[in-house]
């Protein structure tokens, strides 16, 4: 015969959806004695549990149990029980789903569900585990005990692998046995849910990681005789992807264009929006357009996709000619270029015609200068991240000139390639004192006869 709880206390009618029956107490002592947790000072946290506060200003969360059992005596089945904490544990019944449904709140910790309870629209010869499924369906987020008869441990086993966390048989409940199942149960289920969400945080930056790497830009350079290297740094932590952006791609008949840009910010919008200007630079520059009328039209991308009107971008597009020996240059609010040959230092390009960034000005034009690059030469694009670092502890800047003399340095070393992109990145990274904030983007084209 199940046991009824002593002097359980009433569930309100605002919380259960019934009618709060009259005390059967009439002694206001005892009515007192009823829940010592009534009287105290209550608070409620940010989920919405209800915490009573004890004198030397500790405050604990009191557990509340939502038990799911249809008795036809009408007696609860919980005996008294006490949390961690010595307060007791709040019980709420409810005789169905339909009832437990709304008295499942925030604050309910954990859920003892009787497993001989039919499930809605069942019939007895359907699974007999259909219940307790449909209760994890209502109640994702909740631990859930299951209630059996004793002798029925196969079944209880199989309510902890369908996703209960422990089960107990009906006729061997006692307050202290009960308690420390709720709480090991509410406990259990956390751990499970950190750990879930861990794993779907894994995936998804796994997944992120993947897609970034994905956009990344592949060079078309296929039947070129210029070598090709690349450094890519973004700004944020954990991320691949920047709001800088390049891409480098020969045309049918012979020239390479290569192009570098940067999207001002630093977020996944920014980042996004670089990605789409990289892709519209490449299908705009292998439909055959370039110099002015190829940033016009990014421009008017950039204004169709930008998520506000003061995000704009710098970009800096080359073309270099069939015989590698001269190339147009275009400027959009970007630095220059530096040009490094043999037996000449390095040097800028001329950036005297420098337009001005996309998205600032409507109806803009971007001058294309004409440059000689000779028989044998190296040209390094960047993106202001790499000139923006401060040198020391001061408030000084590298620059333009500070960049061009150290890439003159390493050059003089014997650096080229992937080494002096590497060694140029770290050198800049190690003069500002350790990682850059800002994106960093850097290509180097290399022509030997």
């Amino acid at each position: 015969m199940p046991v009824p709880i002593p002097r359980q206390r009433a569930i309100p009618a605002v919380e259960s959806g019934q009618a709060q029956a009259e005390s059967p107490c009439d002694d206001p002592a005892e009515q007192s004695d009823t829940d010592a947790s009534a009287t105290a000072p209550r608070t409620s946290d940010t989920a919405g549990n209800t915490t009573d506060k004890v004198e030397n200003n500790t405050v604990h969360t009191n557990l509340t149990l939502l038990l799911i059992e249809d008795d036809p005596a009408g007696s609860p089945i919980v005996p008294d029980m006490l949390d961690q904490a010595g307060k007791p544990i709040r019980v709420r019944t409810a005789r169905n789903l339909t009832e437990a449904g709304r008295l499942l709140t925030d604050d309910v910790h954990c859920i003892l569900l009787d497993l001989a309870l039919p499930a809605p629209g069942r019939s007895d010869t359907d699974d007999e585990l259909a219940v307790l499924k449909h209760v994890l369906e209502l109640a994702p987020r909740h631990a859930v005990l299951a209630l059996t008869a004793s002798g029925d441990a196969e079944r209880g086993a199989e309510a902890v692998r369908v996703g209960a966390q422990d089960y107990l048989f009906r006729d061997e409940l006692d307050g202290r046995l009960l308690s420390r199942a709720i709480r090991y149960a509410v406990e259990r289920k956390r751990s499970e849910s950190a750990e879930r969400r861990l794993a779907e945080g894994k995936l998804r930056a796994q997944e992120n990681r993947r897609l970034e790497r994905g956009l990344l830009p592949t060079p078309l350079l296929d039947g070129s005789p210029l070598r090709f290297a690349a450094r890519y740094r973004p700004g944020r932590s954990r991320a691949l992807l920047g709001g800088d952006f390049y891409d480098v791609v020969r045309t049918p008949d012979g020239t390479v264009h290569a192009m570098i840009g940067d999207v001002c910010g630093h977020g996944p919008d920014e980042a996004a929006l670089g990605v789409e200007l990289r892709i519209a630079w490449r299908a705009l520059t292998l439909a055959g357009l370039c110099g002015d009328q190829l940033l016009g039209t990014l421009q008017q991308v950039l204004e169709h996709e930008r998520a506000d009107d003061e995000i704009f971008a710098t970009l800096c597009t080359v073309d270099i000619a069939p015989d590698g020996r001269r190339a147009g240059l275009c400027l959009a609010g970007h630095p220059s270029p530096l040009l490094a040959r043999p037996g000449k230092p390095a040097r800028l390009l001329p950036y005297d015609n420098n337009g001005p960034a996309l998205g600032l000005l409507p109806g803009a034009r971007w001058p294309r200068m004409q440059v000689e690059l000779g028989a044998e030469w190296s040209l390094m694009l960047y993106t202001d991240g790499l000139i923006e670092g401060h040198v020391g502890e001061g408030r000084e800047r590298l620059g333009q000139d500070g960049m061009t003399e150290m890439v003159r340095r390493q050059i003089a070393e014997g650096l080229r390639g992937e080494q002096l992109l590497r060694a140029a990145v770290n050198e800049v990274r190690d003069l500002n004192g350790g990682e850059l904030t800002d994106d960093v983007a850097v290509l180097l084209l290399d022509r030997v006869p």
